[in-house]
Protein backbone atom coordinates (compact mmCIF):
# COMPACT_ATOMS: atom_id res chain seq x y z
CA UNK A 1 0.00 0.00 0.00
CA UNK A 2 1.35 3.39 -1.03
CA UNK A 3 0.55 6.57 0.86
CA UNK A 4 0.90 9.65 -1.32
CA UNK A 5 0.99 13.02 0.44
CA UNK A 6 0.57 16.19 -1.62
CA UNK A 7 1.96 19.12 0.35
CA UNK A 8 -0.46 22.02 0.90
CA UNK A 9 1.49 25.19 1.60
CA UNK A 10 -0.93 27.66 0.02
CA UNK A 11 0.36 27.35 -3.55
CA UNK A 12 -0.54 24.83 -6.20
CA UNK A 13 -3.37 23.24 -8.10
CA UNK A 14 -3.87 20.70 -5.35
CA UNK A 15 -7.17 19.18 -6.43
CA UNK A 16 -6.01 18.54 -9.99
CA UNK A 17 -2.82 16.92 -8.73
CA UNK A 18 -4.75 14.80 -6.24
CA UNK A 19 -7.23 13.65 -8.90
CA UNK A 20 -4.39 12.66 -11.24
CA UNK A 21 -2.72 10.58 -8.53
CA UNK A 22 -6.05 9.01 -7.60
CA UNK A 23 -6.44 8.04 -11.26
CA UNK A 24 -3.11 6.16 -11.37
CA UNK A 25 -3.29 4.79 -7.81
CA UNK A 26 -3.95 1.13 -7.17
CA UNK A 27 -6.36 -0.50 -4.74
CA UNK A 28 -5.21 0.20 -1.19
CA UNK A 29 -3.26 3.34 -2.09
CA UNK A 30 -4.23 6.61 -0.40
CA UNK A 31 -3.84 10.19 -1.63
CA UNK A 32 -3.81 12.91 1.03
CA UNK A 33 -3.49 16.68 0.71
CA UNK A 34 -1.96 18.14 3.86
CA UNK A 35 0.23 20.94 5.15
CA UNK A 36 0.94 19.19 8.43
CA UNK A 37 4.54 18.05 9.00
CA UNK A 38 3.30 14.92 10.76
CA UNK A 39 1.55 13.79 7.56
CA UNK A 40 4.92 13.27 5.89
CA UNK A 41 6.01 10.75 8.50
CA UNK A 42 3.61 8.08 7.25
CA UNK A 43 3.96 8.95 3.56
CA UNK A 44 5.63 6.61 1.11
CA UNK A 45 5.67 9.24 -1.68
CA UNK A 46 5.76 13.05 -1.27
CA UNK A 47 4.63 15.61 -3.87
CA UNK A 48 5.23 19.38 -3.89
CA UNK A 49 3.09 21.26 -6.44
CA UNK A 50 3.56 24.96 -7.05
CA UNK A 51 1.90 27.84 -8.90
CA UNK A 52 3.06 31.45 -8.73
CA UNK A 53 6.32 33.25 -8.08
CA UNK A 54 9.40 31.46 -6.71
CA UNK A 55 9.83 33.78 -3.70
CA UNK A 56 6.18 33.71 -2.71
CA UNK A 57 6.07 29.92 -2.89
CA UNK A 58 9.24 29.56 -0.85
CA UNK A 59 7.88 31.99 1.75
CA UNK A 60 4.66 30.00 1.96
CA UNK A 61 6.62 26.82 2.53
CA UNK A 62 8.76 28.37 5.25
CA UNK A 63 5.68 29.81 6.96
CA UNK A 64 4.38 26.32 7.76
CA UNK A 65 6.02 25.61 11.09
CA UNK A 66 8.13 22.47 10.97
CA UNK A 67 7.25 21.61 7.38
CA UNK A 68 10.68 22.18 5.83
CA UNK A 69 12.40 20.24 8.62
CA UNK A 70 9.96 17.36 8.11
CA UNK A 71 10.65 17.40 4.37
CA UNK A 72 14.40 17.29 5.00
CA UNK A 73 13.99 14.35 7.37
CA UNK A 74 11.72 12.28 5.15
CA UNK A 75 13.36 13.05 1.81
CA UNK A 76 17.05 13.40 2.66
CA UNK A 77 17.40 11.08 5.63
CA UNK A 78 14.73 8.47 4.95
CA UNK A 79 15.10 8.81 1.16
CA UNK A 80 11.40 8.78 0.31
CA UNK A 81 10.54 9.42 -3.34
CA UNK A 82 9.81 13.11 -3.87
CA UNK A 83 8.28 14.88 -6.88
CA UNK A 84 8.20 18.65 -7.40
CA UNK A 85 5.77 20.01 -10.00
CA UNK A 86 6.22 23.33 -11.86
CA UNK A 87 7.31 25.90 -9.23
CA UNK A 88 7.51 22.96 -6.83
CA UNK A 89 10.32 21.69 -9.05
CA UNK A 90 11.97 25.11 -9.18
CA UNK A 91 12.08 25.29 -5.37
CA UNK A 92 14.39 22.25 -5.38
CA UNK A 93 17.23 24.40 -6.70
CA UNK A 94 19.78 26.56 -4.90
CA UNK A 95 18.16 29.90 -5.68
CA UNK A 96 15.72 31.70 -7.95
CA UNK A 97 15.80 35.15 -9.53
CA UNK A 98 12.10 35.94 -9.91
CA UNK A 99 11.43 39.43 -8.49
CA UNK A 100 14.74 39.47 -6.63
CA UNK A 101 17.08 36.77 -5.39
CA UNK A 102 15.51 34.05 -3.27
CA UNK A 103 17.12 31.00 -1.70
CA UNK A 104 15.54 27.67 -2.56
CA UNK A 105 15.71 24.27 -0.87
CA UNK A 106 19.14 23.62 -2.44
CA UNK A 107 18.39 19.94 -2.99
CA UNK A 108 19.59 20.07 -6.60
CA UNK A 109 22.54 22.34 -7.47
CA UNK A 110 21.48 25.04 -9.89
CA UNK A 111 19.52 28.24 -10.35
CA UNK A 112 16.12 29.28 -11.67
CA UNK A 113 16.44 32.09 -14.19
CA UNK A 114 14.19 34.12 -16.46
CA UNK A 115 13.14 32.38 -19.63
CA UNK A 116 14.57 34.30 -22.61
CA UNK A 117 13.68 32.28 -25.71
CA UNK A 118 15.20 32.94 -29.09
CA UNK A 119 13.09 34.20 -31.97
CA UNK A 120 9.77 35.93 -31.39
CA UNK A 121 8.44 33.45 -28.86
CA UNK A 122 6.37 34.89 -26.04
CA UNK A 123 6.87 34.65 -22.30
CA UNK A 124 5.28 33.03 -20.38
CA UNK A 125 5.78 29.77 -22.21
CA UNK A 126 2.25 28.41 -22.19
CA UNK A 127 0.95 25.35 -23.99
CA UNK A 128 1.94 21.95 -25.33
CA UNK A 129 5.55 21.15 -26.16
CA UNK A 130 7.42 18.01 -27.13
CA UNK A 131 9.70 16.25 -24.67
CA UNK A 132 13.22 15.24 -25.64
CA UNK A 133 14.50 12.47 -23.38
CA UNK A 134 18.19 12.69 -22.50
CA UNK A 135 18.91 9.65 -20.36
CA UNK A 136 17.23 6.37 -19.36
CA UNK A 137 15.54 6.56 -15.97
CA UNK A 138 12.72 4.67 -14.19
CA UNK A 139 10.65 7.89 -14.16
CA UNK A 140 10.66 7.88 -17.98
CA UNK A 141 9.57 4.28 -18.51
CA UNK A 142 7.03 4.14 -21.35
CA UNK A 143 7.69 7.74 -22.40
CA UNK A 144 9.28 8.57 -25.75
CA UNK A 145 10.77 11.47 -27.62
CA UNK A 146 8.04 13.65 -29.02
CA UNK A 147 5.50 13.02 -26.27
CA UNK A 148 3.69 16.26 -25.48
CA UNK A 149 3.45 17.91 -22.07
CA UNK A 150 1.66 21.04 -20.87
CA UNK A 151 3.85 23.95 -19.74
CA UNK A 152 3.04 27.27 -18.05
CA UNK A 153 6.11 29.18 -16.85
CA UNK A 154 8.25 32.29 -17.23
CA UNK A 155 11.37 30.96 -15.44
CA UNK A 156 13.38 27.81 -15.99
CA UNK A 157 15.89 25.69 -14.11
CA UNK A 158 19.56 25.71 -15.07
CA UNK A 159 21.18 22.62 -13.55
CA UNK A 160 24.78 22.79 -12.36
CA UNK A 161 25.19 19.12 -13.24
CA UNK A 162 23.84 18.19 -16.70
CA UNK A 163 23.37 14.61 -15.47
CA UNK A 164 20.45 15.84 -13.33
CA UNK A 165 18.48 16.70 -16.49
CA UNK A 166 16.34 13.78 -17.70
CA UNK A 167 14.44 15.63 -20.41
CA UNK A 168 14.25 18.98 -22.12
CA UNK A 169 11.83 20.76 -24.40
CA UNK A 170 12.59 23.24 -27.15
CA UNK A 171 11.27 26.78 -26.73
CA UNK A 172 13.67 28.97 -28.64
CA UNK A 173 16.42 26.82 -27.17
CA UNK A 174 16.58 23.88 -24.76
CA UNK A 175 14.51 24.22 -21.57
CA UNK A 176 14.78 21.81 -18.64
CA UNK A 177 11.59 19.73 -18.47
CA UNK A 178 12.34 16.82 -16.09
CA UNK A 179 15.05 16.51 -13.44
CA UNK A 180 16.17 13.78 -11.06
CA UNK A 181 18.79 13.72 -8.34
CA UNK A 182 18.63 10.41 -6.49
CA UNK A 183 15.17 10.07 -4.96
CA UNK A 184 14.36 13.71 -5.72
CA UNK A 185 12.53 14.32 -9.02
CA UNK A 186 10.74 17.20 -10.66
CA UNK A 187 8.85 18.33 -13.76
CA UNK A 188 8.63 21.87 -15.09
CA UNK A 189 5.41 20.94 -16.88
CA UNK A 190 2.16 19.88 -15.25
CA UNK A 191 1.86 16.09 -15.50
CA UNK A 192 -1.68 16.29 -14.14
CA UNK A 193 -2.63 18.30 -17.25
CA UNK A 194 -0.50 16.37 -19.73
CA UNK A 195 -2.90 13.51 -20.48
CA UNK A 196 -1.44 10.04 -21.04
CA UNK A 197 2.29 10.94 -20.87
CA UNK A 198 1.73 12.86 -17.65
CA UNK A 199 -0.25 10.05 -16.06
CA UNK A 200 2.43 7.57 -17.16
CA UNK A 201 5.08 9.67 -15.41
CA UNK A 202 3.01 9.85 -12.21
CA UNK A 203 2.51 6.09 -12.30
CA UNK A 204 6.26 5.59 -12.74
CA UNK A 205 6.87 7.86 -9.76
CA UNK A 206 4.57 5.74 -7.60
CA UNK A 207 6.49 2.64 -8.63
CA UNK A 208 9.68 4.16 -7.27
CA UNK A 209 10.37 2.47 -3.94
CA UNK A 210 12.99 3.12 -1.28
Amino acid sequence: MRRIVIIDYGSGNLRSAAKAFEHVAEAGDTVTVSGEPTALRDATHIVLPGVGAFGDCMAGLEARTGLRAAMEEEVHVRKKPFLGICVGMQLLFTRGYEHGVHEGLNWIPGEVKALVPGGNLKVPHMGWNELQLRAPHPLLQGLKNGDHAYFVHSYHAVCENPADVLATTDYGGPVTAIVAHGNIMGTQFHPEKSQEPGLRLLSNFLNWVV
